[in-house]
């Protein structure tokens, strides 16, 4: 994806409708740039000093200071003279620092006592000025506004230029300003936007994920994987080598360290703009999509580890879950632990485990042969229907019935 192509996002759904993150890149001036320098570093001394009022209070045992307190010793803080300098960023830049830390410990509250689902979250971190990724949030209070000119007006930063790709949907209820490892600017709008039902098809979709083919669909057609983390190693091994022969602190290091992460950057932004554009053709095609819950933390810990990670499996299946809320589409995971590779789409037989190098099989008990990623797809397909027919409490048959003995189908490959 290139620079002027906005990166869109989901950020959550309330009441019906859908909150997208619209992101567009920025090209503040030197002046601007130094302001903007000024307002990540106030606003990680806020949230740091609030971190560590709340660690100490925790470690004396005394009860959690609230939100209100933290509050009201920002005020205190500005009005001394010894930080002063916070008054030279928007004061709403400072709240937001501590919205962030007190939603932080929200979540991790949350995720420890069950009531979020999902993994356990770790509780928020002090920031450094050696982060890759910097930013600060204004919203409606501060007030931010895009011009007549195309620019968007910061409190206390100016206007700053921006590469618009398309008009934004409806008005922007924040703006967060984001410096990423490689140097570069973004401005993201969260945007509520109401859910657009395309029309209605009877197609239906099951996406067996992979590393030979990135997926495959349950009507046979396979879509390649476009691996860009290995088609950029070449540029990649050059740009880090070079960063290891510079000396630490100095600037050329920096200089080295800024084309490795823009040649990371370059990797990723091709890979979502992939990813966009196949999730975008399969929602509209299709009126429900089923997709695999794959483990893709535990894969990552494998020696396919480098692959998993190129193939951005994660990002996709949320792309197109967020879609398929937007445009009134059918959305479904089926368990990771089902034997989509073990059983005949034809006729449901329990065929047993294969090796991985097996890529085409055949059923010992109707004959029929198999491409295992497509018999995977169709699969998935139909656990898909099948947990939708329960949903809606109809009658439920069994996807595959166990093989008698002796009837088991081959582990090899069929020639």
């Amino acid at each position: 994806m290139s620079a002027c192509l906005p990166k869109i996002e989901c950020v959550d759904d309330y009441a019906g409708s859908v909150h997208l993150r619209y992101s567009y890149r920025l090209y503040p001036d030197p002046i601007q740039r130094a302001a903007l320098a000024r307002a990540f570093g106030c606003a990680r001394v806020v949230f740091n000093d609030a971190l560590a009022a709340r660690q100490a209070a925790h470690a004396a045992g005394k009860p959690y200071v609230s939100d209100g307190e933290m509050s009201r010793r920002l005020t205190e803080s500005k009005n001394d003279p010894a930080r002063a300098w916070l008054r030279e960023v928007s004061a709403v830049v400072l709240q937001q620092a501590l919205a962030d830390l007190n939603t932080g410990y929200r979540n991790f509250f949350a995720s420890v006592t069950g009531k979020r689902k999902g993994p356990k979250m770790a509780p928020p971190r002090f920031r450094s000025r050696k982060d890759s990724r910097q930013s600060v949030r204004f919203t409606a209070n501060a007030p931010f506004r895009v011009l007549d000119n195309g620019r968007l007006r910061l409190p206390k930063i100016g206007d700053i230029p921006i590469r618009w790709s398309r008009a934004l949907p409806a008005e922007p209820s924040s703006v967060t300003v984001i410096r990423d490892a490689a140097g570069r600017f973004f401005a993201s709008f969260v945007i509520e936007v109401t859910p657009q039902p395309l029309p209605q098809t009877d197609a239906e979709c099951g996406i067996d994920l992979g590393l030979g083919h990135f997926a495959v669909l349950d009507d046979g057609t396979k879509v390649a994987a476009p691996r860009f983390l290995r088609r950029a190693q070449r540029k990649l091994r050059k740009a880090q080598r070079a960063l290891a022969r510079k000396q630490k602190g100095s600037r050329g290091r920096e200089k080295a360290r800024v084309q490795v992460a823009r040649a990371h950057a370059q990797a990723a932004n091709a890979r979502r703009n992939f990813h966009h554009k196949l999730s975008t053709k399969v929602i509209r095609e299709n009126q429900a999509v089923t997709v695999e819950d794959l483990s893709v933390k535990g894969l990552a810990k494998t020696r396919l580890a480098k692959s998993v990670h190129d193939a951005g499996w994660s990002a996709f299946v949320n792309m197109l879950e967020y879609k398929a809320r937007l445009y009134g589409r059918d959305f479904r995971k089926v368990g990771r632990f089902e034997p989509t590779s073990q059983i005949c789409s034809a006729c449901g037989v329990k065929d047993g485990p294969k090796p991985l190098d097996v890529r085409e099989w055949q059923c010992r008990t109707c004959g029929t042969i198999h491409d295992r990623d497509v018999n995977a797809a169709r699969n998935i397909a139909a656990l898909g229907r099948r947990e939708a027919r329960n949903a809606r409490g109809g009658q439920v048959r069994p996807l595959a019935a166990a093989a008698s003995a002796g009837k088991a189908g081959s582990r090899r490959s069929v020639a």
